[in-house]
């Protein structure tokens, strides 16, 4: 016989957003299930490069990036485990002195958000960052970003929620889901077991690459493609970079562990939609591009590539909020590479909506509809 239940919540995804959504549903009392078809946190918010970011980001996200900073420095309070945060700095590089004004004009416009810069060039910048090589020519720091372990923290994100109480059911796809007019009605398909008959109230689409799925039988399909980030890892080497590292207008970024390992990556590995795999060309590609900016990487042996896959919007800014076609539905994906930082964030804005019906925090830039007149060449996800 097939199972029926009923939550207060269903969150359809456990990545880092869905697993933070449903533990801050739990801890305000809701009865919440969290639906993931694989394991939580072993999607693209598990094998991402692990930036803890504000510096850089389109000023429509600040708000909500300088929120989720606040929550980061309260990882082992809320999940139990620190993830290996380290607020190291993130450094912005410039490549030419023409980058160096745009970097500029960003700190300026960051510190009407409570967020300090500090833009180094010349002399001042040589002494202060001797181990970076020629490839740069200033920078911008702040101080207050960092870099974790992104296989340490989702997971985490999802054994709290159920600590919680929520109920975290991996290896469990949704097959189906509708709305009656007063519920949502799903099935979902556990690879043991019989299948599920749920209903909830509301519903939280945190499907990341694949929410198109959900979005699309509510009539709110996105022009959301697939990327697949590249990256890799060196074998330990001496403690050298002093910062996490990134780069105006993009190409590399790079940190060091405190095992001494560096995580790189820049471009774009390849995929098919559904699964991903690191560029052999692309990382030769990047790599010298890493060595003229990082000069001790020039005899590292690299370990271990990998890629994963992601939903990017045409604007790069994540689709968050209610739905425009369907009641007590809520979206959160699309986050273009950028959402581990924001997540911790974003799963509190779902549970000010679903709990409060609006949030402090400004995300009407994130709005599902603001794609309605727009048409894309590129392939959906």
């Amino acid at each position: 016989m097939s199972e029926a239940l009923h939550y207060d919540v269903v969150v359809a995804g456990g990545g880092l957003v869905g697993a933070s959504a449903a533990r801050a549903l739990a801890e305000r009392g809701l009865k919440v299930a969290l639906f993931e078809r694989r394991y939580c946190g072993a999607q693209a918010s598990g094998v991402n490069y692990g930036g803890v970011r504000c510096q850089g980001r389109p000023e429509v996200q600040l708000p909500l990036a300088m929120r989720a900073r606040r929550i980061w420095d309260r990882l082992p309070e809320l999940i139990g485990i620190d993830g290996e945060f380290v607020r190291s700095g993130h450094l912005r590089l410039a490549r030419r002195e023409s980058d160096l004004e745009p970097l500029d004009a960003w700190s300026a416009m960051a510190q009407n958000y409570g967020l300090s810069t500090t833009v180094f060039r010349g002399a001042a910048f040589r002494e202060r960052f001797p181990w970076l090589g020629d490839g740069a020519v200033g920078g911008s720091l702040c101080m207050s970003d960092g870099h974790a372990n992104p296989r340490l923290v989702s997971p985490a994100f999802a054994r709290a929620a159920r600590a919680l109480g929520a109920d975290v059911r991996e290896r469990t796809p949704i097959t189906s889901v509708t709305h009656d007019g007063v519920r949502f009605q799903l099935t979902a398909k556990p690879e043991t077991g019989d299948e599920l008959h749920v209903s909830c109230d509301w519903l939280l689409n945190t499907s990341g690459a694949w929410a198109n799925h959900i979005a699309g039988t509510f009539g709110e399909r996105v022009p959301m493609h697939a990327i697949y980030p590249n990256m890799w890892v060196t074998e330990p080497l001496p403690k050298f970079v002093g910062h996490n590292l990134g780069v105006y207008g993009g190409g590399v970024y790079a940190r060091q562990v405190e095992r001494g390992n560096c995580v790189i990556g820049g471009g774009r590995g390849t995929g098919d939609g559904e699964y991903a795999q690191p560029s052999a060309d692309t990382t030769r590609a990047v790599m010298r591009e890493a060595c003229a900016l990082l000069p001790a990487l020039r005899n590292a042996l690299l370990i271990r590539t990998w890629s994963g896959v992601e939903g990017e919007t045409p604007d790069d800014n994540p689709i968050i909020g209610m739905s425009r076609t369907t009641p007590r539905l809520v979206h959160a994906f699309g986050f273009s590479g950028g959402g581990f930082l924001l997540a911790p964030g974003v799963g509190e804005v779902l549970a000010d909506l679903v709990t409060q019906g609006e949030t402090a925090t400004p995300i009407d830039a994130f709005a599902v509809d603001r794609f309605a007149a727009v048409t894309t060449t590129h392939a959906e996800v």
